[in-house]
């Protein structure tokens, strides 16, 4: 057989090159996020996808175990190509891997925090990137420690339909893990702000609201200026919880609430953020088993291609 008759190269995601796309298809191969390599080895590594397949702290439907594995199937469809908006392979210039999943007792909850901090702060000790794949969203909150002791106190910019400032009670709970980093001094709540918000909860810990409807009224782009301005030049981290969408364009989510953002709002404030100094973030509470045609897992995909996106176009500069 000779070069030319060889078949084109499969599983990108086992035997790929660190940088660059992958052409193989999207309908076959061994999954990850973006076929980029899994890898435990951090040299050379500008960033790395994490999945935490955790849900023991939902107040409503479970399921969001499923959604690392669900996002990295619907990331598939994207690979290969440049990347829209940003018009560039991201991964020629980001050397990004699938770092796997988390590791933890499922049969010892209170647990997993401590778990996930460690794992995180192991990561992150090499210069890496991390963005991580819920997952409830209470998993955001050992996150958190994990990059506020490496960069300080944090902003914390969170899409959400929920404020998750519910008390807790010092237990995992994906409704009050705000509340808590304001408490352990973790998030600046004068520098972080929600955006999408449509419950009420019995405090706002001084974090900066932009609810649902005000969308509609501040128009995509005053909603990213009000972002920025609360935000400033300081370490921040994005986080995006699933249900900040309509139902209509993510019904696979825990605690779906109608009268959400569209993925292309959402999306296009994404886009606006490339200024904010982000040195973290996940997407969480996509729940394959409501979901259908994979239509959240591939919304959560691509909030996670954006913020690799916007990496990399700080990168080139």
């Amino acid at each position: 057989m000779t070069a030319a008759d060889a078949p084109p190269p499969t599983d990108n995601a086992v035997f790929g090159p660190l940088m660059g796309g992958s052409p193989e298809a999207t309908f076959g191969g061994v999954l990850s996020f973006m076929r980029r390599r899994y890898s435990r080895d951090l040299a050379g590594v500008d960033a790395a996808v994490w999945g935490i397949p955790f849900d023991q702290s939902v107040t409503n439907r479970p399921g969001a175990r499923f959604g690392p594995s669900a996002i990295r199937r619907a990331s598939a469809i994207f690979d290969g190509d440049p990347q829209y908006p940003f018009g560039f392979d991201p991964f020629a210039t980001l050397a990004t891997i699938d770092y796997g999943d988390a590791g933890f007792d499922y049969a010892r909850p209170m647990e997993f925090s401590a778990a996930i901090e460690a794992q995180a702060a192991a990561i992150i000790s090499h210069g890496v990137h991390l963005f991580s794949l819920g997952g409830d969203h209470f998993v955001t909150f050992p996150l958190l420690k994990a990059h506020a002791a490496r960069h300080g106190k944090l902003a914390l910019v969170q899409f959400d339909a929920h404020q998750d400032t519910w008390p807790d009670h010092g237990g995992i709970s994906h409704g009050g893990f705000v509340a808590r980093a304001v408490r352990e001094g973790i998030i600046d709540p004068e520098r972080s702000i929600q955006v999408g918000i449509r419950t009420v909860a019995p405090e706002d810990c001084g974090i900066r609201i932009v609810h649902g409807h005000a969308v509609d009224t501040l128009g995509i782009a005053g909603v990213i200026d009000r972002i920025r301005e609360t935000v400033g030049d300081g370490p921040a981290y994005l986080t995006f919880d699933i249900d900040c969408l309509d139902p209509a364009f993510a019904p696979g989510t825990g605690t779906p609430v109608a009268g959400g953002l569209s993925s292309r709002e959402a999306l296009a404030i994404l886009r606006g953020l490339g200024t904010i100094d982000f040195v973290g973030g996940d997407v969480v509470e996509v729940s394959p088993p409501y979901d259908h045609a994979d239509i959240t897992a591939i919304a959560g995909a691509t909030v996670a291609l954006y913020y690799l996106g916007l990496l990399a176009e700080r990168r080139r500069g």
